[in-house]
């Protein structure tokens, strides 16, 4: 009997072990899942980053980073603006299949656009299954950090935790008094003089410090370098006087660019209305400024607090022990803001101007808001530890769609292809192997808020690139090879090339099932999902050739005059009731 129970103890202590040490294994196999953090940042242009050719610009981070990683040449986002490419990268399809195609919540039709925008919805749809959700399910913490723009708490579609909202001022309080700053009270607790892109990366630091013993994904969605542009204090000094010591540049400041598919404009022309920098006349000319230098100071300092940011993020990582262990995919959403958010003319000192024009794209055409490279081309690096050869540059052609399944296969895991359905896994690529992923595309049935330009689309086929816009049927053709400037319209000398990928560019929009601006007319009514602009309830709104703007300005404030104050269409007025709020102009 007394060895019957001590062989019966003996099995329980053996079962004992054999179960702590099947979950020791289960464990350790969990923990080693490899980390993700995903830095995205807001309106940097590819030529904004020291690796990428910025001489103004530091970014030892970044740098680094493209070391010891891959650096990609030639990266896209799938949108000129911000919230179409966020929802790219976490459903893996196009922003024209799911109909989520302008930044949420808009821009407002004006009077003298032709047509009407197309139909639109105006949150990230709620049958799509997100990267974020696919990773939870397979164990990972979540966590989304800043400008997810997305119209919907980041928690409904995967996220376990979540600081969010926009950014009225970089230094506390973030939210200034409108309704974000009380959010930004309760998510991200802060003090005077605090700078708000370091204080999330302390959130960032935070998360991974709680999450140390499990896989997580970290989805970084810095508001830097998105407007308000306010360099952090230090930085600016820095900066100023680097700019100082530089002396003059060459070239000019700003150039005026014509909208591409309207009537061509005569150098002549184009000169006399640089020298009338008047905003009602650039509107109805549809010609607008673009930044040619990179010589911003206050932006200059967001870009460095950005990399800051990196920096601090890696140093937490070897810290932990996790640096061998964790993916790290730097890239930003749209290119950087060369042209001014709305029309802003240029005839003001050099500090406002730094409030308006955030940085210069060159050799790059454009600007965010434009479907030049300017506007589309980013900057992507990929540290993959012992994966990527390091201080590698690729050639190959990737968009934001493709992330979604590539982080599937760097971390083992099913493809969900009827989901990421528009991506291209380039783990190849990051391998160093032969890799083609096809031609990539683009749809902006609106008019931009940066250029109000023509609504329009574009394919780009191995090294020719085509943009077609929907007002007047107008097409351009470059080689990006020879011509990554975009000066040389090979429409005329290439017919056949322009034919077929225009062809393809059409195909392609009914397959995605894209919805199309259409004409305004007498009858005609803006779709669903459009903004447009209401006059408030006794609202006194400025119209053209009358004298009631003026009155206004004086019955608001007096003493001040009207300058430069962007046109009949931009709908200034005293109200005496708007939002909550009396006397607003």
């Amino acid at each position: 009997m007394k060895k019957t129970i001590e062989i019966n103890n003996m099995l329980t202590i053996v079962q004992a072990l054999m179960f702590f040490m099947v979950f020791s294994i289960s464990v350790a196999a969990e923990s080693a899942k490899p980390n993700i953090i995903f830095f995205l940042v807001d309106d940097l242009g590819q030529r904004d980053v020291g690796c990428y050719g910025s001489k103004f610009y530091e970014t030892p981070a970044i740098d680094t980073l493209a070391k010891q990683g891959m650096l990609f040449e030639n990266a896209y986002s799938t949108c000129h603006v911000c919230s179409p490419s966020r929802a790219s990268i976490l459903t893996g399809k196009y922003p024209a299949r799911i109909n989520l195609t302008e930044w949420l919540g808009g821009r407002p039709e004006m009077d003298f656009e032709k047509l009407h925008d197309g139909e639109k919805v105006r949150s990230l749809p709620d049958e799509e299954i997100t990267l974020a959700e696919t990773l939870k399910q397979h164990g990972y913490a979540t966590a989304n950090y800043g400008k997810a723009h997305l119209r919907k708490d980041p928690k409904t579609y995967g996220f376990d935790e979540a600081i969010h909202g926009w950014v009225r001022s970089y230094y506390y309080p973030f939210g200034g008094k409108h309704k974000d700053g009380s959010k930004y009270d309760k998510t991200l607790p802060a003090k005077e003089g605090d700078y708000f892109t370091d204080k999330l990366t302390d959130a960032v630091l935070d998360f991974i410090e709680r999450n140390k013993d499990k896989p997580f994904f970290v989805h970084l969605e810095h508001f830097s370098v998105h407007d308000p542009i306010q360099g952090r204090k230090d930085l600016v000094r820095k900066y100023e006087k680097k700019l100082a010591a530089m002396g003059h540049q060459d070239g000019p400041d700003y150039i005026l660019e014509p909208n591409p598919d309207g009537p061509a404009i005569t150098a002549d022309k184009l000169k006399a209305l640089a020298a009338s920098d008047t905003s009602s006349l650039h509107l109805k000319e549809r010609v607008w400024w673009v930044k040619q230098k990179q010589d911003n100071v206050e932006f200059a300092g967001m870009v460095e607090a950005t990399d800051e940011s990196l920096g601090r993020i890696r140093a937490k990582l070897k810290e932990l022990g996790l640096e061998e262990n964790t993916i790290i995919i730097f890239t930003s959403d749209n290119g950087g803001m060369a042209a001014s958010n709305g029309y802003r003319g240029i005839n003001l000192p050099r500090k406002k101007m730094n409030s308006r024009y955030a940085s210069a794209n060159l050799p790059l055409r454009g600007a965010k808001g434009w479907n030049y490279e300017g506007g589309i081309r980013v900057p992507l690096i990929v540290h993959w530890p012992g994966k990527t050869q390091p201080n590698t540059t690729s050639q190959a052609i990737v968009t934001g769609t493709d992330f979604y399944p590539t982080l599937l296969e760097m971390l083992d895991l099913p493809a969900l292809p009827d989901q990421h359905i528009d991506g291209r896994s380039f783990v190849p690529a990051l391998k160093a192997q032969d890799y083609d992923r096809g031609p990539i595309y683009w749809h902006f049935p609106h008019y931009s808020n940066h250029g109000f330009q023509s609504p329009g689309g574009a394919i780009r086929s191995g090294r020719y690139k085509l943009l077609e816009y929907y007002e007047n049927g107008t097409i351009q053709l470059f080689d990006l090879e020879n011509d990554i400037g975009e000066r040389n319209d090979l429409v005329k000398s290439h017919p056949e090339i322009a034919q077929k990928l225009k062809k393809m560019l059409h195909d392609w929009r009914d397959e995605v099932d894209a919805k199309m601006p259409y004409p305004k007319t007498a009858t005609s009514k803006p779709a669903p999902g459009s903004v447009v602009a209401k006059s408030a309830p006794g609202a006194q709104v400025a119209k053209p050739g009358n004298d009631r703007l003026p009155a206004d300005v004086e019955k608001f404030a007096p003493g001040w005059t009207v300058e430069n104050w962007g046109g009949p269409n931009m709908k200034p007025g005293l109200r005496k009731k708007w939002s909550g709020r009396e006397n607003v102009f």
